[in-house]
């Protein structure tokens, strides 16, 4: 039924260069073939289920040949799947766990979950879609430097789009942990893998929100528009989004191939945001008049500088985790602070040393004020189900479950 043709080349070389990161992607699965035809024989309608088989391999196929860089036809084709596996989830039609759904890591090819289960399958379909919408951003984020001079600048538009697309990953992350993992059976979920455990996909949900409020911090930190105390609410919503992502993931089993490289790049970016934070509180506090204002500045100013050189360990640690990958060159906010913070932090100490001297007791690093966070995931919903399961045809076609495996024991017991 030429339900694996595909445009792509087969034999598609690997990529030996080291990939470049700004938008974490952890490793995306895909799916492994397994036997839909032969499940689902007889209890519903033919073209429906050569219907889920075609969708399903060219999933797998264009997944698989463009290392899943086909992202607009990925997705298309993973929406059109859905509608249609969302009958297999319904409990009237009895067929939510006759299918042995396989999934496997796309980088290795390796096998990784194997569950009898319609819920585990639209789990890791709404997953993959999270996965594809994390690599988009990310795409966006790293724009192609043709001309060798090592200058890259990402338009304003590229920004924005990537921050539309880091609250649509969330959506889909929130999603799967508020609306599927509930409707799996509790040794189902224990049997997942690691990377599907709802601690880690919170985090990543979370980490998505605070990477998108990374690009905004930056873009206010390139505008002549936005104040200091702008600057210094999205630096600390920044934090509070990687110390939530952290708190989640450090209750989970992270001994899994990305497990311990997605920490790290937590750890990277709370640090930077932590960096950032307090540099602009310092910079609010020394505008006081009086001493103590210099001096907690000063040790904001002090923390950051330190806290910016723990940043640059934890993005090299994060760096050459496996899979090794590149940190892109100085962009956004950071490519500000990097210069900024240490030469403030010597300045502002030079001026204030004889403070500092002088008021040792009121040497303590002072709090950074709690602020709301901003943006949200996007609201998902799952598209609504494909006609076929309701029409005329399907009710005259299809037969109860039970009346079907009591015909296939009478056959046996004739035979």
């Amino acid at each position: 039924m030429g339900c694996t043709y595909s445009v792509y080349g087969f034999g598609r070389k690997k990529r030996l260069s080291i990939p470049e990161v700004v938008v974490f992607v952890p490793s995306m699965r895909i799916p492994a073939q397994c036997d839909l035809q032969r499940a689902l024989k007889g209890l519903i309608p033919r073209d429906l289920i050569d219907r889920l088989s075609c969708l399903r391999n060219r999933i797998a196929l264009v997944a698989e040949d463009t290392g899943g860089t086909a992202i607009t036809e990925l997705r298309q084709a993973l929406e059109e799947y859905l509608s249609i596996l969302i009958g297999l989830t319904k409990k009237e039609h009895g067929l939510e766990d006759l299918v042995e759904f396989k999934w496997k890591n796309l980088e290795d090819g390796r096998q990784e979950t194997c569950v009898a289960n319609a819920w585990f399958e639209l789990l890791s379909v709404v997953h993959m879609m999270a996965m594809l919408t994390l690599s988009e951003a990310d795409t966006l984020m790293i724009p192609k430097d043709y001309s060798g001079s090592g200058f890259r600048v990402v338009s304003t538009d590229c920004k924005r789009d990537a921050v539309d697309l880091l609250l649509k990953a969330a959506g889909y992350l929130e999603f799967c942990v508020r609306n599927v993992l509930g409707s799996l059976p509790a040794e189902i979920k224990k049997s997942l893998s690691k990377d599907l455990q709802d601690g880690v996909l919170e985090a990543i949900s979370i980490q998505a929100l605070g990477q998108g409020t990374e690009i905004q911090f930056g873009l206010a930190v390139e505008s002549q528009n936005a104040t200091l105390a702008v600057k210094r609410r999205l630096a600390c919503e920044q934090l509070i989004y990687y110390s939530q992502a952290y708190q989640r993931l450090s209750g989970c089993d992270l001994n899994h191939e990305y497990g311990k490289k997605h920490m790290w790049f937590i750890k990277w970016k709370f640090l930077e945001a932590k960096a950032a934070a307090y540099y602009y509180h310092g910079l609010i506090l020394d505008k006081g008049n009086e001493p103590n204002c210099h001096i907690s500045a000063v040790c904001c100013f002090l923390a950051a500088q330190e806290l910016l050189v723990e940043s640059k360990e934890a993005c090299i640690s994060f760096c050459i985790a496996a899979p090794v990958t590149r940190a892109p060159p100085l962009w956004g906010a950071m490519k500000h602070l990097h210069q900024k913070i240490p030469e403030v932090a010597s300045r502002k100490s030079q001026m204030y040393g004889y403070l500092l001297e002088q008021e040792k007791a009121l040497q303590s690093l002072p709090d950074l004020p709690d602020f709301q966070i901003s943006l949200r995931p996007d609201d998902y919903e799952l598209p609504g189900i494909d006609p076929a399961w309701n029409s005329e045809k399907w009710e005259n076609q299809s037969q109860p479950l039970k009346e079907h495996l009591k015909d296939s024991e009478d056959e046996i017991e004739t035979e």
